[in-house]
């Protein structure tokens, strides 16, 4: 087997369910059984399937499992470690298991100090095309948020933790981002009622375009928050590149 390969580039043509595993130490490739359990963590067979983690403690003997049952694959967690999926999506032991979508599926097993263990999964689907090679294709542009020139300015203030893509961001508060923006546009008469009115615009405008994230009250719940909200707004323009690190240049 080669070790250096990933599911992420494809698999053999195989029977529609059959499911592929991988990780650093290898692979498996399994029929679409229904009640078939297929386990992997540190441990060694017959415990596990798939081992994975094996020199980390926080990884546990059996830390998860896929079964096959009304025709898909079910992913549930059983160690004590969380397991996350793509989208931040993460599972305790006590998470109800979850379906595994047709195609590619990497998994990430926590494991001692910042470690996350590599498990791939690819499920073949019934019209699984197979990956094609497109080197000479355009490229497919990311989608860009319209914004005015005093948008993008007051979204770059507020926003300039998001462009300097540091860990765990959050968005200045609208009475720094008002006593900065005194500084640079003493003209502009930028208030903290004025920002929150030009906020409050831009959400409406881009819920209304499809944005990835919420961008507005739910009225029966009454979430999420305002802050919530902004933080939505924000984490959406820098992952589309429509705000990039140069606009903080506007800053300085």
């Amino acid at each position: 087997m080669d070790q250096l390969a990933s599911l992420a580039r494809g698999v053999a043509k195989a029977s529609p369910g059959t499911l592929h595993a991988r990780s650093l130490t290898g692979g498996i490739r399994v029929p679409p059984r229904p009640g078939l359990t297929i386990r992997f963590g540190r441990g060694e067979q017959p415990d596990v399937d798939l081992a994975v983690g094996q020199d980390d403690l926080r990884v546990s003997r059996r830390h998860g499992e896929l079964t096959y049952r009304a025709s898909q694959w079910w992913l549930r967690n059983t160690g004590q470690q969380l397991v996350r999926l793509p989208h931040g999506r993460l599972t305790h032991e006590s998470t109800e298991p979850i379906p595994l979508t047709p195609g590619y599926t990497p998994l990430f097993v926590r494991g001692s100090g910042y470690r996350e263990h590599l498990v791939e999964l690819y499920a073949t689907g019934h019209d699984a095309p197979g990956l094609v090679p497109r080197r000479q294709a355009s490229t497919l542009k990311p989608r860009i948020w319209p914004l005015s020139e005093d948008e993008r300015l007051l979204l770059a203030v507020i926003g300039q933790h998001y462009l300097l893509y540091e860990g765990g961001p959050r968005p200045l508060s609208y009475r720094r981002a008002a006593r900065l923006l005194e500084c640079l546009r003493p003209d502009d008469n930028w208030t903290e009622r004025r920002i929150e009115h030009k906020i409050t615009e831009v959400r409406k405008r881009l819920h209304n375009g499809d944005f990835p994230y919420p961008l507005i009250h739910d009225k029966e719940s009454g979430a999420p928050t305002d802050n919530n909200l902004l933080h939505n707004l924000l984490r959406g323009l820098v992952e589309s590149t429509t705000l990039v690190p140069p606009d903080l240049e506007m800053i300085d």
